[in-house]
Parts: structure tokens; C-alpha cells; sequence
């Protein structure tokens, strides 16, 4: 009998390096412990009584236990629920109560630690397959910020599909009109690129039930892992979006919305809420694409597509590993 074949993933891709939203700033109380499990990792996320995020890997070098799982932060170290073994930052054990001597493998930094950032209402880690430190900062973005701009509205999906997947859907024209039934083709965008930075802005028409308004959309990354969109016309909305990788071809995908309180509270209280739910419903149509689409390294692209190449070559700074 002849043996089977592999069969080839349908996204031959790596995962990307960069910074990557793990969780919501207030999802992490102090002395918070959170267990996650992204970039094919086990991680243990906790907030030390400095108030501060840190990112270790998840089980413990004594027996195996997991500290993301009944963890307790002691100070601003990690102790372990079996034994009680405390880790630092460094992935460091510093205190084992019940022994006089730390064995000496564990004196140096035998956890590793993952860089954290908490920036725009999100605490973010970096990956890098090669744990190279980081190489830029999260932008911050003043609507995040911004007192008079309303909570977060979020919402969450688990994706078959790899980011890169992802971030040329958002300058891919013609699947407006056919898969959102848009009333227009968004052309003309204007794109610029800055290291790991990428912006992007267009105007076109937005169906209401009033009819057509033209509205402007601008849009870009900061690396791989954190996407924005800046909408204006009908209801200014600032949308973050964090694309996170579980595995190769599962990522987590968050939506945070944030709107002006005056929108949001007043008499436009139902157009705000009615465009959120209108930017839900087009992801939610894009995701069976993405999750049987298969990737082409050499697509046949015609005049009417958006810069689907550009985005491709600016996103192939951040894949290292056998990338094609």
C-alpha cells in the first residue's frame, strides 16, 4: 500500500513577529493572573502590585505545574500553586519557602519572559520566533484615551485563517461590493508605508437610510498584530483591532469601538450603535472566505484591485522563518 501524502497547509505561512493584543487592560486586576495560550505557547500573564503586566512562560521548572492556573502574585513575582515556587520578570525563581537553597539552575532566568506593553486600553506582548527583543513601540492612539470618546464596545472571534490573510482583506476593493454588497468600490487609496507602520485612506459611499454619504476611511497597522480604522461620514467611530495568532492558521481576533459620548449618549445613539453592528456583520461575512480560501503565493490580480501586493511585501518584513 502506498503511504499517504502530506497535504500541504492551506496558509503555508509562519507566524509573524511583533506585538500582539493578549487581553484588555482592565480583564487584569492588580495582583490579576491570566492563562494564555498564543504563538503555539503556554504563557502566564500577571499584574504585580506595581501595578505593572508581565508575561512568563506557563509551567514551572520544579514539577511542571502551571502558573497561569492558581497562581498567586506575591510582591511583583509569580508564585507557583504547587509548590510555591516565585518567579520574577526575568523568569527568575527567587524564593522557595520551605527550602534553604534555590538549586542553582534556577537562580538564573529559567521561565522565559515575554515583553509586555499596556498601551491604548489593551496590554500587548512580542513575539519573535528567535526571541529577539523588541524592535518598535505600540503606537498610541488619543481616541483610546480620550475622556470624552465612550468605553470600549468589544466583541471577539476565533479565526481559521493567518494574519496576513487579514490585513490584505482591508485594501481588497472589488469584495466590498460582492461580499458586503457596499454600494461602491473603494478606489483610490492612498497608502503610505513606515517601517512597521502602514497607513491608508480613501473616501467612498456609505448606504443610510436617508441614502448615499460619502465617508472617509483611513486605516492602517502597526506590525502585524495591531490593526486600526478611523470612520467619518455617518458616525465618527474609531475601531482597534487586535489579530493574534493561537496557532499557524488560528488567530484571535478583537474589535474594541469607541465613539464620541455625545454620539453614543445623544439622539445619534442609534445610528452609532446601527454602524458598530453594520462593521460586526462584515466581518462575521468575511469569515468563511478566510477559512477556506487557500493561500497563492502568485495571484492574478487585474486593475480594479486595491495594492494587495503592496500589503503582501510590506507584510513580509515580519515573516523570518521559511516564508516564501
Amino acid at each position: 500500500m502506498e503511504a499517504q501524502q502530506k497535504s500541504e497547509p492551506r496558509i503555508p505561512l509562519p507566524m509573524p513577529f511583533g506585538w500582539f493584543g493578549v487581553c484588555y487592560a482592565d480583564e487584569l486586576p492588580e495582583k490579576g493572573v491570566k492563562a494564555l495560550e498564543y504563538f503555539g505557547s503556554h504563557i502566564a500573564l500577571f499584574r504585580g502590585e506595581d501595578g505593572r503586566a508581565r508575561a512568563l512562560d506557563a509551567h514551572c521548572v520544579h514539577m511542571g505545574a502551571h502558573l497561569g492556573v492558581g497562581g498567586e502574585v506575591i510582591g511583583n513575582t509569580l508564585a507557583c500553586p504547587f509548590h510555591a515556587w516565585q518567579y520574577d520578570d526575568d523568569g527568575k525563581c527567587v524564593h522557595i519557602p520551605y527550602a534553604s537553597k534555590i538549586p542553582a539552575a534556577a537562580q538564573e532566568p529559567c521561565l522565559k519572559s515575554w515583553p509586555c506593553a499596556e498601551v491604548n486600553r489593551m496590554i500587548w506582548i512580542w513575539y519573535h520566533p528567535e526571541s529577539t527583543p523588541p524592535q518598535w513601540a505600540p503606537p498610541v492612539y488619543a481616541e483610546c484615551n480620550d475622556q470624552n470618546w465612550s468605553d470600549f464596545e468589544t466583541y471577539d472571534w476565533m479565526i481559521k485563517t493567518h494574519p496576513q490573510e487579514m490585513a490584505e482583506n482591508s485594501v481588497d476593493a472589488a469584495h466590498f461590493r460582492y461580499v458586503h454588497k457596499a454600494a461602491d468600490y473603494p478606489s483610490d487609496w492612498t497608502s503610505s508605508y513606515d517601517g512597521p507602520l502602514r497607513h491608508a485612506w480613501l473616501e467612498m459611499k456609505m448606504e443610510t437610510p436617508k441614502g448615499s454619504v460619502t465617508g472617509r476611511i483611513e486605516n492602517g497597522n502597526d506590525g502585524p498584530g495591531q490593526a486600526w480604522t478611523r470612520f467619518s461620514g455617518i458616525c465618527d467611530t474609531f475601531l482597534l483591532a487586535s489579530i493574534t495568532p493561537v496557532q499557524r492558521e488560528l488567530v484571535h481576533v478583537r474589535f474594541a469601538f469607541t465613539q464620541p459620548k455625545s454620539d453614543v449618549d445623544g439622539p445619534r445613539g442609534g445610528v452609532a450603535k446601527a454602524f458598530v453592528q453594520e462593521i460586526v456583520r462584515q466581518l462575521n461575512e468575511d469569515i468563511p472566505i478566510w477559512e477556506n480560501k487557500k493561500y497563492l503565493a502568485r495571484m492574478r490580480l487585474c486593475d480594479g484591485d486595491g495594492p494587495i501586493m503592496d500589503i503582501r511585501r510590506w507584510f513580509s518584513q515580519f515573516l523570518i522563518d521559511g516564508a516564501p
